[in-house]
């Protein structure tokens, strides 16, 4: 996963522009949609993961949002709902870092759901005048966990992230 990460940002990086020109994707007003796709491992299955979510820009740099993940292709069937807030720290040229926080409420089919908290970090990359590339870290904390359901309670995974604004 390292190797593809550090791939994707090398590919990318060619494309900076002045962080000046993308800072109306992080101000008051501004809202994000966002579409996952990707897979993941639970119970010792893979998983198909399809998502979406949307993120609204409540004061400037400030944001908060509601996501939905769906994964599919084996059992049991998971679904994933996670409100967070993230702050972008004030524009540094072409990187801009991130922080934030999120909930999330795991349903698991024929199981008791569990919940979970994290906090993620990162920097996004200045593509074009509307876009950016995210590259970060998240932690995961599953709460009320059993290891004798789950093999971990919590994990530490990177996030790639393409931002678009309309």
């Amino acid at each position: 996963m390292k190797k593809q990460l550090l791939t994707i940002l090398l590919l990318l990086s060619p494309l900076p522009v002045a962080a000046a020109e993308v800072g109306g994707i992080f101000e008051q007003g501004s809202t994000q949609f966002s579409v996952l796709g990707g897979t993941g491992s639970a119970f010792n299955n893979n998983y198909l993961v399809i998502g979406a979510g949307v993120s609204y820009y409540v004061v400037d740099r400030v944001g908060v949002g509601l996501s939905y993940e769906n994964w599919s292709g084996s059992s049991p069937g998971i679904q994933k709902i996670s409100p967070s807030a993230q702050y972008v720290f004030h524009r540094m040229d072409i990187l801009q870092p991130y922080v934030g926080g999120f909930f999330r409420h795991s349903i698991i089919s024929g199981q008791s759901g569990i919940n979970s908290v994290g906090a993620r970090g990162g920097v996004y990359f200045a593509t074009g005048s509307r876009s950016v590339v995210g590259a970060g870290l998240a932690y995961e904390s599953y709460l009320s966990c059993r290891t004798a359901v789950y093999s971990s309670c919590d994990e530490v995974y990177p996030e790639v992230s393409f931002i678009f604004k309309f």
